[in-house]
């Protein structure tokens, strides 16, 4: 009995220490945000933090499943693209954590960093209730139906990537307006247009 109480008050710590993670990633960014800043922020010296993930990158890799496990519940009861949409918008709200996934993204391209199992695990978990939605709107006739679903969902996750890059360095880049007029783009052709 104590064993399972020792490993519950870890799994409460840990998560309390991801919400701080959290607010200090968003606030302070990828570079900004120390492991002492978020060591401090959760009550924990930075070896104590480490102890719970190991290193740095391990923690943040651990930020972006918190935020993707966020982001799930969160917007769990709207379709997939508003809800896809609704995180893009929030995104803009929260640019340390748009900078924390581009600096990691690009990082996972290394099979040996922490991030390169979290972000192909992703893609793998992401993309195929995608393509099952957008194959069933072809069904339905609201998306074109000469599209293969495979490649809509690889070009809108590899647009949105790259539209939080852009973003970035642009933030007057209007994400959401440019992932709208792509999903725009996947509309059938009326009769007479044809």
């Amino acid at each position: 009995m104590a064993g399972r109480a020792v490993y519950a008050k870890g799994i409460a710590k840990r998560e309390e220490i991801l919400g701080a993670a959290l607010a200090v990633v968003a606030a302070q960014g990828y570079r900004g945000a120390s492991v002492r800043d978020i060591a401090d922020a959760a009550g924990l010296s930075p070896a104590g933090l480490l102890h719970y993930f190991g290193s740095k990158e391990e923690l943040f890799v651990a930020i972006l499943q918190a935020r993707d496990e966020h982001d799930l519940r969160t917007y769990a009861d709207q379709d997939a693209t508003a809800a896809f949409l609704a995180v893009i918008r929030h995104n803009a709200s929260v640019p340390g954590l748009v900078q924390l996934y581009a600096q990691l993204a690009a990082a996972a391209g290394d099979p040996a960093h922490p991030a390169h199992a979290y972000f192909r695990e992703r893609t793998a978990l992401l993309e195929e209730p995608f393509r099952e939605l957008f194959a069933a709107a072809q069904e339905r006739g609201e998306i074109r139906d000469d599209v293969d679903p495979g490649w809509i969902v690889r070009t809108l996750r590899v647009l949105a990537d790259g539209l939080q890059s852009a973003w970035l360095v642009d933030p007057g880049i209007d994400m959401p307006a440019h992932i709208e007029q792509f999903l725009a783009l996947l509309r059938p052709l009326p009769a007479t247009a044809r």
